[in-house]
């Protein structure tokens, strides 16, 4: 991955020997690597066995998320946050675990529409919930960087599964809790 930074950069018309850029390559792959390790994680692994016995069915939410990820279009960042609510079914998720399975889904080049999807299957895999939300908020910077350059605009993806699809109420509870 060095080597194929250095041809980008001495294709952008650099001098890669230029002091600034001497250790560029190397520290651009080290990046990508950190930026996209998501791909070098499973559902399981990141989970580690947190699940507790709860006789709680009322609604879990764990809002304002931060993440950030990088399109698979033109591998720019998009960064946001992420809202997810689930209602338990005789177990509960570690709390840290709602904000790795973002992390491990967002740390791949992605679109948030997927990766809402994503994380709302995640969630009912691990949990077997009554029902999972998930919100996510973004700004793209290849909306604001190039092409249209769009400075505030922000785009929102959601995905409800099971109660949260079903039950009106419930999805408008949902909502109501991240606003």
């Amino acid at each position: 991955m060095e080597k194929e930074f250095a041809s980008i950069i001495e294709q952008l018309g650099e001098d890669i020997t230029r002091e600034g850029l001497i250790d560029t390559p190397k520290r651009a792959a080290k990046a990508m690597q950190f930026l996209t390790r998501g791909y070098d994680q499973n559902l399981e692994e990141v989970i580690n066995g947190a699940m507790f016995p709860t006789e709680n069915s009322e609604m879990v939410i764990v809002k304002d998320i931060e993440l950030y990820s990088m399109c698979e279009h033109h591998m720019l960042p998009f960064i946001g946050k992420c809202h997810v609510g689930y209602i338990p079914k005789g177990q509960v998720i570690g709390l840290s675990k709602i904000a790795r399975i973002v992390d491990m889904f967002a740390r791949r080049l992605q679109i948030q529409e997927n990766m809402t999807k994503q994380v709302a299957d995640a969630i009912m895999q691990a949990t077997g919930a009554d029902g999972v939300g998930v919100v996510i908020e973004a700004r793209h910077m290849c909306m604001m960087m190039r092409g249209v350059e769009k400075q505030n605009s922000s785009m929102k993806t959601s995905m409800m599964l099971g109660s949260f699809r079903k039950s009106q109420s419930t999805r408008g509870e949902f909502l109501s809790l991240i606003n």
